[in-house]
Order: C-alpha cells, then structure tokens, then sequence
C-alpha cells in the first residue's frame, strides 16, 4: 500500500463508483492541524499536472453561473441545485488526475452522468438551508429598520439600529457556519461514496467539525493567498480558485480515509 495519503489505485478515472484506497471512515477522522497546509500543497500539485484544463474548467463554470445571475429568482433556484452537481465534476476530475489518468474539459460536467438526482438534492437542501438563515436574519435587519424609521434621527436610536445591524451579521456568520461545513464534502461523499443526500450532508457537516483547528489554517493560509491573487486585477484568481476546488478532494481523502 501507498505512504502517500492522497494516492489511489489505478482504475478507470471515468467510473466515478471506483474504489479508493484505504477504510473509509463515514464521519471523517481527526487530522494534524498542519494539515491544514497539505490540502493545499497536494492540490497545488494537482493543478500543475493541467493547469489549462483546470483555468478553463473554472472560466466556464464562471461564465455559467453569472449567466444564471441574470435570470430573476429561476437563476438563483438553478444555481443552488446546480452547485453540487459541477462540485461532483471537479473531484472527478481530480481523481482522474489521482489515479495517473487524464484531466480532461468534460470532466467539469460529469457530475450531470453521476448520482445527479442526488447531487441536486443536497443543492436544494443547501439552498433550503439558506434561505431560512436569511429570513432569520432578515428578521433582524427588519428590527433595526423599523427602529430607524420611527425613532427618527434620534442617536439613541440609530446606535440600536447599528447594534442590531451587528448582531445580524454574527447571526448570519453563526448559522452559515454549519451550513456551509455540511455542504463541502457532500459533492465527493456522494459520487465516490454514494451516500445519499442527507447522509452526505451529515458526514460533511461531523468531517469539517472535526477537523476545525485544520481548517482554521487552511482558511488562514487561503485567506493570505486571496490577498495576492486579488492585487494584479484578480488574475491570481485563475490559478487559485482550481487550487481551492482541488483543495476539497485532497482534504476529503486525508479525512475520510485511514
């Protein structure tokens, strides 16, 4: 067997139901902080292998999803469900990349062949998901609203407005949390492991918790990148976006497999 934690047996890259190597562990496994950092390297070792392909795959899924921006309220029901289903694409694509085999442009829709009932469902409980964190918090923006509105520009006022415009926010840090914790495996925990959609979302959501100090230094780290990838008009966002998208496969197969 392989030392390296993120290998896979040489199988077909285009059959997403292959095995991986290792005991899948279903709730995820603690990992080293410093982990943290090797999510990133090996993705950045995946990139290298197709740098092309991957800024093109990432260029159309942007051109994609800005497209369904334009088209009122069925857009944005579209990108949600959506999500999962290109999310499943690019750690396919990644696995190919893995397993010694080819990166190849139609990998980003690959998903659309794999589980896409599923991957759909877990788009859909995500966005059923957000949409009651946004009417919570647009609940308390009312609240501060309204106190605006008829206490007039009295500062007592205002300064209850702004509180509670802050409170809204750590609201809405607070509640995303989870939501977005139980969406980022689910992609790979669905095709690869063919957990169902709430399953996946339980698995992603106890894999990320699990795992917090490692993901605190990956978001630092990341966040440091974002940084310097912004400052030339953003175009370091071309390289560091597949980066991130890799990063979730390289993460998920340190986590889920011992």
């Amino acid at each position: 067997m392989s030392t390296n934690p993120y290998a896979t047996p040489k199988t077909d890259a285009a059959d997403a139901g292959s095995a991986l190597q290792g005991n899948f562990v279903p709730e995820g496994h603690t990992v080293p902080a410093g982990h943290g950092w090797t999510w990133i390297a090996a993705a950045w070792d995946l990139f290298k292998r197709a740098p092309v392909v991957w800024i093109g795959m990432v260029l159309t899924f942007a051109v994609i999803f800005c497209v369904l921006a334009f088209i009122p309220i069925l857009g944005s029901l579209v990108s949600f469900a959506l999500g999962p289903v290109f999310g499943a694409g690019f750690v396919i694509g990644c696995r190919a990349l893995d397993e010694g085999g080819e990166l190849k442009f139609g990998h980003l829709f690959a998903g659309f062949q794999t589980r896409f009932g599923t991957l759909v469902a877990v788009g859909l409980l995500y966005l059923a998901a957000s949409f009651v964190v946004m009417l919570v918090v647009g609940l308390i923006a009312g609240v501060s609203m309204f106190a605006i509105f008829w206490g007039g520009a009295d500062p007592a006022n205002i300064g209850v407005a702004f509180a509670t415009m802050g409170l809204a926010f750590l609201v809405v840090t607070a509640l995303m949390l989870p939501v977005v914790m139980a969406i980022w495996f689910a992609p790979p925990l669905v095709v690869f492991n063919e957990l169902g959609a709430f399953d996946a979302l339980k698995a992603s959501f106890l894999g990320c918790l699990k795992n917090m100090v490692s993901f605190l230094v990956y978001g630092l780290i990341l966040f440091g990148f974002a940084i310097l990838a912004s400052i030339p008009f953003g175009l370091g966002w071309l390289v560091l976006a597949p980066v991130i998208g890799t990063s979730i496969y390289t993460a998920y197969r340190d986590i889920y497999f011992r």
